[in-house]
């Protein structure tokens, strides 16, 4: 039911209106002759404060304000994959058919296509039983996604009617009969956004979602249906590293959205990833990405509504089966955004001026990640995997958007600018980052690629550990003054550090590893130690086991092509065997 008030306040992005006693909380709302597009957040007796997510400047007491009766909701079906969109779901493509470039307030254009016809494979007869969730039939969106039209929420009972063909989003393709009378099926459907879709048992997370980047993979791994934060002060490499995530990741479909991002870098977002290649596929990355442009310079209150945008279409993937792999950069934007609107309508601050529900409302974003059983009878398995950018004030991970965000998530890929100053990419720092699935994935490991996957990562840290202690020393009395098997540590350590967790993303071969490699890399910078500490106790020359021309060609292994890799390994190991009887003097032999 729609209700009409006048607005009685203007304060930024922050309307008042009165006279909308019939309104709802979080009802979508018309403000103004130009029709803005708002949302109410509060409401008092007739009074409804509204967040507006448009410009607002110009807007004065008196013009009309009208509810349109329904929650803040997204348009799910057909046409979604490759899409651009803004924070409220309207395509920048359509949007800029309507206005030209140059960019005019209130613009309403439908999120999904009403005029593109879509071709519909039915798998389901008349008569058969339907609930929520089941799958109907089918729809090619792209070369690489088939997009599966489910039942919707609430809607159970028995198909009397189902056609083939070509059909748009608004066309119904089949009739349920249900106890409350006939339900149409369109290959459309809507979904509140503040609302998280329901599905029918949560699994635990124990199979990592497989980046590429062995500084992730083999350190500090995201399950799929896990949670990940990536912080870190200006230029440490968070967007690279999210794009190469939505590159490389092994998900099925990508959400990415820029979050009050400067305008520069979700442009280049925009130019790269129609150019990309999807290295799984050899298709365009769009043909499996949705992308959701909110910028720094758009009206603040946007950057909500484009989180929550963001997460629902990612949910409604996940529903199909599908693994969905979503990048939100930065939540620490969509923090201040809560921040201003906060502080407009007078509530008592929190820390820093965040709201006091800052937790919660982060808490609430993150939660809808997991690896799920739909709902349906078929049950299907899909995951939603939620990484997140912050971006503390200089890098101090103390303030509040990085506290409450590493309280939620299970996995923290703390950036460190020394190590992007020195252009080691993933500039993540192993010191200070973890990953809590460790244990539960640990089997998966173990049984998929080798079984002593976690001693082998374990003797690593320890190595890179010894070194963090020995480098005070060092730097007090110098190199000269450590033992030889110390020196042999600090050794191994900078190979594990250059040769294995630094990763060229511009080389081709280099910028994605397999479990496999990552696994052989760690077995031959490993072997180097083991064997060199072996050699060391039998009394070989230290000098000639540091300066070992095998080095060389264990550094270069990361350059190696997949294909290639198990033949170069043992051809390494056995120059390794023979460097190292080398290092022994002669008359030792």
């Amino acid at each position: 039911m729609s209700s009409t008030g006048t607005i009685k306040k203007v304060a930024g992005p922050l309307v008042i209106a009165t006279g909308m006693r019939d309104a709802n909380m979080y009802d979508v709302v018309r403000v103004s002759d130009e029709k803005l597009t708002g949302e109410i957040i509060e409401m008092h007796g007739d009074q409804a404060s509204i967040q507006v997510y448009e410009e607002t400047s110009g807007l004065g007491p008196g013009a009309p304000v009208v509810s349109t009766g329904v929650p803040m909701s997204v348009e799910l079906g057909p046409g979604l994959i490759g899409s651009i969109y803004d924070g409220i779901q309207r395509p920048l493509e359509e949007i800029m058919k309507v206005s030209g470039n140059n960019l005019k307030r209130g613009i309403q254009v439908y999120s999904l296509n009403r005029e593109k016809t879509w071709e519909f494979k039915p798998c389901v007869k008349v008569g058969d039983e339907v609930e929520a969730g089941d799958v109907i039939g089918t729809v090619q969106e792209t070369e690489i996604v088939e997009q599966r039209i489910m039942v919707p929420y609430g809607v159970k009972g028995q198909i009397t009617d189902i056609d083939s063909g070509s059909f748009t989003v608004d066309e119904a393709v089949a009739t349920v009969r249900t106890e409350d009378g006939d339900r149409k099926i369109k290959l459309m459907q809507t979904w509140p956004v503040r609302r998280s879709r329901p599905y029918r048992q949560k699994l635990q997370p124990d199979e990592p979602l497989v980046t590429g980047q062995r500084v992730i993979d083999m350190f500090f791994p995201i399950a799929k249906g896990g949670t990940a934060a990536v912080p870190g002060p200006f230029g440490s490499g968070k967007t690279v590293i999210q794009h190469q995530l939505a590159k490389w990741a092994a998900a099925d479909i990508v959400i990415y959205i820029g979050c009050g991002e400067r305008g520069n870098e979700m442009t280049d977002v925009l130019n790269e990833f129609p150019e990309l290649i999807d290295p799984k596929t050899g298709k365009s990355l769009m043909q499996r990405t949705v992308l959701i442009a909110n910028t720094s310079d758009m009206p603040v209150a946007a950057r909500e509504a484009s989180i929550y945008t963001g997460i629902t279409i990612a949910e409604y993937f996940r529903d199909m089966g599908y693994s969905v792999a979503l990048m939100a950069d930065s939540t620490s934007r969509w923090a201040e955004a809560l921040r201003e609107m906060s502080g407009r309508l007078e509530e008592m601050p929190g820390e820093e001026g965040y709201p006091a529900y800052l937790g919660s409302r982060l808490a609430q974003f993150y939660e809808r990640a997991g690896h799920v059983i739909s709902l349906g009878k078929e049950g299907r398995e899909g995951a939603l995997s939620v990484i997140g950018a912050v971006s503390p004030q200089g890098g101090d991970i103390s303030e509040p958007v990085s506290q409450a965000t590493l309280r939620i998530v299970k996995v923290f890929w703390g950036l460190d600018s020394n190590l992007a100053y020195q252009r080691h990419f993933p500039a993540i720092n192993w010191l200070t980052s973890y990953s809590l699935y460790l244990d539960d994935m640990g089997k998966w490991f173990g049984n998929e690629v080798e079984e002593d996957w976690s001693k082998g990562r374990q003797d690593m840290m320890r190595l890179l550990q010894e070194e963090s202690e020995l480098n005070e020393i060092v730097q007090m009395v110098g190199m000269d003054a450590l033992s030889a098997g110390d020196r042999l540590k600090m050794e191994a350590a900078r190979s594990i550090r250059e040769d294995f967790l630094n990763q060229n993303s511009f080389d081709e071969v280099d910028t994605y590893s397999s479990l496999r490699k990552q696994y052989i890399m760690m077995k031959l910078v490993m072997s180097f130690y083991e064997k060199s500490v072996q050699a060391l106790a039998d009394g070989a020359d230290m000098n000639k086991l540091i300066s070992m021309p095998v080095r060389e060609a264990i550094g270069r292994f990361k350059y190696t092509p997949e294909a290639q890799v198990e033949d170069k390994y043992k051809e390494v190991t056995e120059e390794l065997d023979t460097e190292i009887r080398a290092a022994f003097d002669k008359e030792d032999l």
